[in-house]
């Protein structure tokens, strides 16, 4: 009878769901059909540690609130919401958030020239630091206002998936001049598209100069191809080593893309001189720009069909052809439940997220619905190791909740000497996703002394600069906490042993932030 009722409940949300729609969107709301029950504390916590960047006070009382189905539908069909106020007005005040992408690139632009033209060689010297200095303050910004959304936006598994797209569409920082337009990529580009279609998500990362500078698109024009986006297009982005191409589609990709590039000319600049014939084909949006001039108008085929459109256009028909195969539903689907589930996902769990891809059309939150939904997703909370980010970004949820960080640089600090740099991983496959990645007896130390770090001496957090005085006590409250006391119940007997060991509440912290529990969602 008890179960009958869980599922008349379940199916009631279900429908009433299905009846509504997010304001200003046109996509019907996406529900998960789970038990209405209240949930435990320590199921509650599992959940949090899985679909959120990690537990804190806050994102449990919501749960608690919620319940489990509403949460999770709310977690899928994000609003927008601001950041606490201290938070949102750090991320206010950075370049990034007041000047536009194109002004920004075509400021540095113009301030890299006048350095190289300077006559005096320790003037140049000087002007081409000032110049590197900018440009890692841009990126600086940028990884700072994905830590605070990480930590504080009550959108948290949007906030996953926007790292989840920026580690799948990756470009790196070190690269011609994308530090001063990761940040846009990432707002722009990713942000926006994490839960909606994936052929929009891959149409926004085709069109950004972060990506046509980082796979050299910028570069590629009819009669000197350049094959490097293309073939990453086809093995990383979409259908995936094995996914049914052929070099020869890699070639074909590549010249449907001539022209596709990079201007860091004024808005307002003339066009270039085009023939007549093609003169309606140039497009120009922001720094992005498709040159007539540059672009192969042959006849191209493109896994076994001709490309029927022209220009611009063959770009968009072939992403839809991408976006659209059955090898870059498997895909994709699988990468997701890697990242979510398990190492090695269960196959069949996989086909049915593939299935759910299709038949959406490539909505990613309906195909992270039939994740959530599946007992193998229930089965594994608390088994997923944590990479990098997620363990410093947990961690600093748990010790400090909602009492935002007046200085997040500790924390890019340690997450850098972890090996995960934000936009760092060098070639266009991203950071790896599983464990054997990230659990060496050389990972493990540097977790052991960034769990002292927070646990010990997480007042650095909250200081205005290095040298003003730590607060006192240097370290936070951890067995206090709700939380910390509800998982305590679930600690191996040799993780509870540690800590009746510890000779004071900085060692006590420590060793349950560094404890195999904490290491896994």
């Amino acid at each position: 009878m008890r179960r009958v009722s869980l599922a008349l409940g379940a199916c009631a949300l279900a429908l009433l769901a299905a009846c509504t729609s997010a304001p200003g969107d046109r996509r019907a709301v996406v529900s998960v059909s789970l038990p209405s029950a209240p949930l435990d504390d320590a199921s509650r916590l599992r959940w949090l540690d899985r679909v959120s960047w990690g537990v804190n006070a806050s994102s449990e009382a919501q749960l608690a609130q919620r319940g489990l189905p509403l949460w999770m539908r709310d977690q899928l069909n994000p609003r927008p919401a601001p950041l606490p106020p201290a938070a949102q007005a750090q991320v206010d005040a950075m370049a990034i958030s007041r000047t536009s992408l194109d002004q920004l690139v075509t400021e540095l632009d113009a301030q890299r020239k006048a350095a190289d033209a300077l006559p005096d060689e320790d003037q140049k010297k000087a002007a081409r630091q000032a110049y590197q200095q900018r440009l890692n303050e841009l990126v600086r910004e940028a990884q700072q206002r994905f830590v605070l959304r990480a930590l504080y936006s009550p959108n948290q598994l949007q906030e996953q998936m926007t790292w989840f797209w920026m580690n799948h569409f990756n470009v790196n920082l070190r690269k011609d001049n994308i530090r001063a337009m990761v940040g846009d990529y990432e707002e722009n580009a990713i942000r926006p598209h994490a839960l909606g279609r994936f052929r929009d998500l891959l149409g926004a990362t085709l069109h950004h100069p972060a990506m046509l500078r980082y796979l050299d698109n910028a570069q590629n024009a009819a009669n000197r191809i350049n094959e490097n986006y293309a073939r990453e297009l086809m093995e990383l982005h979409t259908l995936g080593v094995g996914g049914g191409y052929s070099q020869t589609d890699v070639q074909e990709l590549a010249r449907v893309l001539t022209g596709v590039g990079v201007s860091y000319q004024p808005l307002d600049a003339a066009p270039p001189n085009v023939r007549p014939a093609l003169r309606d084909d140039y497009v120009r949006r922001g720094l992005f720009e498709f040159n007539p001039n540059r672009h192969d108008y042959g006849p191209k085929t493109l896994l076994g069909q001709p490309i029927e459109s022209r220009g611009l256009a063959e770009a968009g028909e072939a992403l839809d052809r991408l976006a659209r195969a059955p090898a870059t539903a498997r895909f994709i689907s699988r990468k997701l439940a890697v990242y979510f589930v398990s190492d090695d996902p269960p196959q069949a769990l996989v086909e049915r997220m593939a299935a759910a891809f299709t038949r959406s059309d490539g909505d990613i939150a309906v195909t992270l619905k039939a994740m959530f939904e599946a007992p193998e997703f229930a089965a594994s909370l608390g088994r997923k190791f944590r990479d990098p980010v997620h363990y410093v970004i947990a961690g600093v949820r748990l010790a400090y909740g909602d009492r935002v960080v007046s200085n997040v640089n500790p924390m890019i600090g340690w997450i850098n000497r972890m090996g995960e740099q934000l936009y760092g991983h060098e070639t266009p496959d991203g950071y790896p996703l599983n464990e054997a990645a990230w659990a060496s007896a050389g990972q493990m130390n540097t977790r052991f002394e960034i769990a002292r770090a927070i646990g010990a001496n997480g007042a650095v957090l909250f200081r205005a600069d290095d040298k003003a005085p730590l607060e006192k006590p240097a370290f936070p409250p951890l067995a206090d906490s709700h939380a910390v006391r509800t998982m305590q119940a679930g600690l191996s007997a040799d993780t509870r042993e540690a800590l009746a060991q510890a000779n004071n509440p900085q060692e006590w912290n420590t060793f349950l932030l560094a404890s195999p529990e904490l290491m896994r969602r």
